[in-house]
């Protein structure tokens, strides 16, 4: 007997779960993967369809082979406020995400130019932006701004973490207060938005990139629809908070697939570099 997951929105992976154990369906055209393959189209179906990445393959897609060094792995989330029931959903996201927390930070090359990456995981709590995610990605942005090198931040989440309340909210100040330094240092900034990235993560630095990029049908926005429907007693048109209806008002600046985002990247941190880095790469 075989059963099949039900696919959430646009990127919820669904795996056959019979034999052979490493077969994969896309849930929009039904095309069976040998997860090998894959990987090997970095997530994507040939249909568009893009399969839910981890943080941790994320980094692999990205960067140059065996560059990334982690930071902050030890900063983990606690239960300030004595929420009922946290530390066991804490516990949980853990043993579901295979990490400690729902983001990882480091440094690693992109075609041989130095970057700091933070890749948010949305197998854990959704992204959910707690302190301790604040503090590792603001601790990101420092250490780019220190080292002097471009900073990327992908983005996914369902926005603040309910569970700290205030302490939650707090991380978008502190985010985009450290952003604003990095900028003051002449330094590039691009922000990268996937499926989904609402709340106070649009609020704060999602949206604060010098460059903003989406990848295809990704959810982005602050309030949920019916909500917003409910406020302003109107309907919303179709497509909303979607990427490409972001892009056509003006939102973002691209949307990119991702097997050419790695491409896309490297061309971007290339044309920002000052001019002594020309010279020094032998333009």
């Amino acid at each position: 007997m075989q059963s099949t997951t039900t696919p959430f929105r646009f990127h919820k992976l669904a795996e056959v779960t019979t034999r052979p154990p490493q077969v994969i369906v896309c849930p929009t055209c039904h095309k069976l993967y040998q997860k090998s393959r894959l990987v090997e189209e970095v997530y994507t179906c040939e249909c568009g369809f893009q399969f839910r990445l981890t943080a941790k393959n994320r980094i692999k897609t990205l960067l140059d082979p065996g560059s990334f060094t982690e930071w902050d792995a030890g900063i983990t989330s606690k239960n300030p406020l004595d929420f009922k029931g946290y530390d066991d959903k804490l516990q949980k996201a853990t043993l579901t995400s295979g990490v400690n927390e729902g983001v990882i930070t480091g440094i690693g090359t992109l075609h041989g130019q130095r970057v700091v990456v933070a890749v948010m995981e949305p197998l854990f709590m959704m992204g959910s932006m707690g302190s301790s995610i604040g503090e590792k990605i603001t601790r990101a942005i420092e250490g780019a701004t220190r080292e002097q090198v471009p900073v990327f931040i992908f983005s996914a989440s369902g926005g603040a973490r309910m569970q700290e309340g205030v302490l939650s909210l707090m991380q978008m100040a502190k985010t985009s207060a450290a952003l604003q330094r990095h900028s003051a240092a002449g330094l590039l900034y691009i922000s990268i938005l996937t499926h989904p990235t609402t709340g106070g993560v649009t609020a704060s630095y999602a949206m604060l990139g010098d460059i903003i990029l989406s990848e295809p049908g990704a959810l982005i926005g602050f309030a949920g629809r019916r909500v917003i429907e409910q406020t302003i007693k109107q309907k919303l048109p179709d497509g909303f908070q979607s990427a490409e209806f972001l892009l056509e008002h003006g939102m973002l600046d691209a949307i990119v697939p991702r097997k050419q985002m790695r491409e896309t990247l490297a061309r971007f941190v290339a044309l920002h570099r000052k001019p002594k880095e020309w010279e020094a790469y032998g333009s």
